[in-house]
């Protein structure tokens, strides 16, 4: 009986103490599942926000992306007017260097032009430099040497012959431009104011245009100057050099003017041409 008793103790003991190490495990299982519960929550808030934080990096993803296509296109838009503006930048080089070329081209018959002006004045003012300045002046205005001869030179008064001593003037300067045959030469023929009509002249003009007539064919004819070159103009009293109310005025205004310049041709085609 007794060891009957012992036994019925120890099994107690032994179902007490499984008891108390199930309660243990339970407490230990019931833990986890609380800390797994947890975490799965955690983690599914988590995984909300990375989706929310990826749609919101989508999204900034997608603007970028078409904030770059319209960036390429002004880029290629600046490329297309950099390229345009650099082939105008060419084009106006070269013509600026074109018109650099031709301004340096044409200050060049521009000076040639005034050498041959100059040139001119020291043939003609050596040629003439026997006859005093009552007889002749000889000056330079606007690219053109002027020779101004007085009727008394020339003409007895009111005819339209020239004289012995017209002719020696003349003769001097035919030398001079048979030797320069680029010149062109305009013979003018002015008076004074006093009217004249007689059976040979109408008026002053037409004595005027007669004179300067004369002057062209002794030119011409006696002493060879190109008839090409050379051509007769009547001012008559329109265009006087002096105050025709004194007899000093009227006969400075008696006057037949040889005006010489260098041909043009050289200068006016490189002008056509540009």
């Amino acid at each position: 009986m007794r060891k009957i008793a012992i036994l019925s103790i120890v099994l107690g003991c032994v179902l007490l103490s499984s008891c108390v190490v199930s309660k243990k495990k339970y407490e230990i299982a019931e833990a986890g599942r609380w800390a797994a519960l947890y975490s799965r929550d955690s983690l599914a808030d988590l995984l909300g926000q990375s989706r929310d934080s990826y749609a919101a990096l989508d999204k900034r993803c997608n603007g970028l992306l078409r904030d770059t296509t319209l960036l390429k296109g002004s880029i290629r838009n600046y490329q297309t007017l950099l390229a345009n503006n650099q082939n105008e930048n060419k084009k106006l080089t070269a013509s600026l260097s074109d018109r650099e070329k031709t301004i340096v081209e044409l200050q060049n018959v521009i000076n040639e032009q005034n050498q041959k002006v100059k040139n001119l004045l020291n043939s003609v003012q050596d040629a003439l430099k026997g006859f005093s300045s009552d007889e002749l002046t000889v000056r330079q205005e606007g690219g053109k040497v002027y020779v101004a001869m007085s009727d008394k030179l020339l003409f007895e008064s009111g005819k339209a012959i020239v004289n012995k001593q017209g002719k020696e003037a003349l003769g001097k300067l035919a030398e001079v431009l048979n030797k320069q045959t680029e010149i062109e030469v305009l013979i003018e023929g002015h008076t004074d104011n006093v009217p004249i009509k007689t059976a040979v002249y109408q008026d002053n003009w037409d004595l005027s245009v007669i004179r300067a007539t004369s002057v062209v064919r002794i030119l011409t004819e006696t002493y060879g100057v190109n008839p090409l070159q050379i051509q007769p103009c009547g001012r008559g009293e329109y265009k006087p050099v002096a105050d025709n109310e004194s007899a000093e005025g009227k006969s400075k205004n008696r006057r037949t003017e040889i005006i010489m310049a260098p041909k043009l041709d050289k200068l006016f085609k490189m002008l056509e041409n540009n």
